[in-house]
């Protein structure tokens, strides 16, 4: 009987380490694939506008973006990671009536939040635009994204509170396609046809956004209908035992979403006190022009940022996967599941996060000119460099608050993020003064470093950390990311000389021949050494051995 048991859990957690892996793998894809489009539009975007304008349009873009990410986090309300946890928790229960109740309750009340967050943008632009009324017709033109994007948002959460990821990373993907389409060719036929405003260029830039999410919610409605009768079958064969009148429902998604909103928010909001707060600071500590400043801002808060979002970005993939894993089992009462996915949780996260960022930090130089000319070269590199490093503390950050949801310790999370956004508000001042552009970053890092401490150590009190499972694997990590930096680094360097042989390796095709050479061999170097050692078997399991045999590796 004690073997029958044991045997069952160690399925249970078997089949929960390869849901989490098959999750993340979908939403890893979907996520990495959609920021590098988000990436790569800068390019012909730049072109586009030229050098002598870039940087002031990019400076407004992204003014207007980081109150525009605020209003939409607000009006998706944290609805669809609560939904995504309750229906994994009702689902475990054998109660699948009560999740598409949940879903019913949850689009209407998306609907309501989209509409009152739109108008509050849209009328609200002129009193949020920091002094600058460039800033309000590019909100007024996001307000429509605000609109459609809640129920985008809601859907997906729902598919994967069925653990199903792929309708959430394809229609991610096809949103941010069709996007980039829409603002190339707005900017294009603005620019270049009919010689009109850099500003209208900007507005319809971020109008694409509304564009891309019709889109994005056109595929989800295509896989809803396409899966509706599976829905039907697990709904008609629920328990049905537990009954939630309406307003119960509406209770219960409020009560969950509204951490989401704090927690969801975090970097935005850090990138808003940047925001307000950086040219301040900067007038107090420099005599430079708004001009100089609006293009250091762009360096720090746009261009470094866009590029390490996309390492941040893998952390946000596996933190959707943990959630409702972690719900299902919180809601089993199984404290050995829920030690064992957030020890899983944190090596997974470094496993791709470390050599990642540092891999990044490695190609800064060659990197950023290819995506952003050769305008503040040298600083430009030093920031995406530094910014790589740091994202590290952003992107754990995202998985660990994750967790935190999962085990529904909602209320505790947001307490210790609002300890670190007080600790980043005390640094801010001081950091920007005396450091400059590094200040925004340096006081980012330190607020998000005192959150994770605190959640972590709340995590361990409660349940445990692995810590003899996690250290041998993570000190694994470290030595091969180091070993990979090293190398990328080395790859830079000779290939500057190599591609200058033939052509000027600082332009953008140099640029990006380096960069493809050292990502090649500093990323094949890192799968060698996780293959040969095994470590990636540990990780992510046999499924390695099919890459172990095509690489030709014992």
């Amino acid at each position: 009987m004690q073997v029958e048991e044991k045997n069952k859990k160690n399925d249970l957690d078997t089949s929960g380490q390869s849901k989490m892996i098959q999750g993340s793998a979908w939403m890893t894809a979907g996520s990495i694939l959609s920021r590098i489009l988000g990436a790569l539009y800068i390019i012909p975007w730049r072109m586009l506008f030229g050098e002598a304008l870039f940087l002031q349009a990019n400076a407004l873009y992204v003014q207007g973006y980081n109150v525009y990410s605020l209003f939409l986090i607000i009006s998706i309300a944290g609805i669809p990671s609560a939904i995504a946890k309750q229906v994994a928790h009702y689902n475990a229960l054998n109660e699948y009536g009560v999740g598409i109740r949940l879903y019913k309750r949850g689009l209407l009340l998306s609907a309501i939040m989209g509409v009152v967050c739109a108008l509050a943008l849209y009328f609200g632009a002129p009193l949020l635009d920091g002094g600058n009324p460039n800033v309000i017709p590019i909100m007024h033109s996001l307000a429509w994204a605000v609109l459609v994007i809640p129920t985008m948002s809601l859907t997906r959460g729902y598919f994967q509170g069925y653990q199903d990821m792929a309708p959430s990373a394809i229609s991610q993907f096809a949103e941010q396609l069709i996007r980039v389409v829409y603002m190339l060719l707005s900017a294009f036929l603005i620019l270049k046809v009919f010689h009109g405003s850099w500003i209208d260029a900007v507005s319809q830039s971020t109008f694409a956004a509304f564009i891309g999410a019709l889109a994005g919610l056109a595929i989800l409605a295509l896989y809803y209908f396409k899966r509706k009768k599976y829905y039907d079958s697990l709904i008609a064969n629920s328990d049905n035992k537990i009954k939630i009148n309406t307003n119960q429902l509406y209770v219960e998604i409020i009560s969950q979403a509204v951490p989401f909103i704090v927690l969801a928010s975090g970097i935005t909001i850090f990138q808003l006190i940047d925001q307000y707060t950086f040219f301040k600071i900067m007038h107090l500590a420099t005599n430079y022009s708004d001009q100089y400043l609006n293009a250091l801002y762009t360096i720090f808060a746009g261009n470094a940022n866009k590029l390490i979002m996309i390492t941040i970005s893998l952390a946000s993939a596996m933190a959707i996967t943990v959630v409702p894993l972690l719900s299902e089992a919180y809601t089993r009462k199984n404290n050995e599941a829920i030690k064992k996915q957030i020890s899983n949780g944190f090596v997974l996260f470094t496993f791709v996060m470390l050599p990642a960022s540092l891999g990044m930090a490695a190609v800064a130089g060659p990197l950023n000119r290819v995506f952003y000319g050769t305008s503040q070269a040298a600083l430009s590199a030093n920031v995406l460099a530094f910014s790589s490093v740091i994202g590290i503390s952003f992107g754990l950050f995202t998985v660990i608050a994750a967790m935190m949801q999962g085990i529904s310790q909602n209320k505790r999370a947001v307490k210790f993020f609002v300890i670190g956004t007080i600790a980043k508000i005390i640094t801010q001042f001081p950091f920007v003064f005396f450091f400059g552009i590094f200040g925004p970053l340096l006081s980012s890092a330190f607020g998000f470093i005192v959150a994770n401490y605190l959640i972590i150590r709340s995590l361990d009190r409660q349940f445990g950390i692995e810590y003899n499972f996690i250290s041998d694997k993570i000190n694994k990590i470290l030595v091969y990311s180091i070993a990979t930096y090293i190398t990328a680094l080395i790859v830079v360097h000779l290939s500057n000389k190599l591609v200058g042989l033939f052509m000027n390796q600082y332009s953008s095709v140099g640029s990006f021949i380096v960069v493809i050479l050292a990502a090649i061999v500093g990323g094949y170097l890192y799968i060698l050494l996780s293959l040969k050692n095994r470590l990636a078997d540990d990780i992510i399991g046999n499924k390695m051995d099919s890459l172990r045999r095509i690489l030709k590796i014992k």
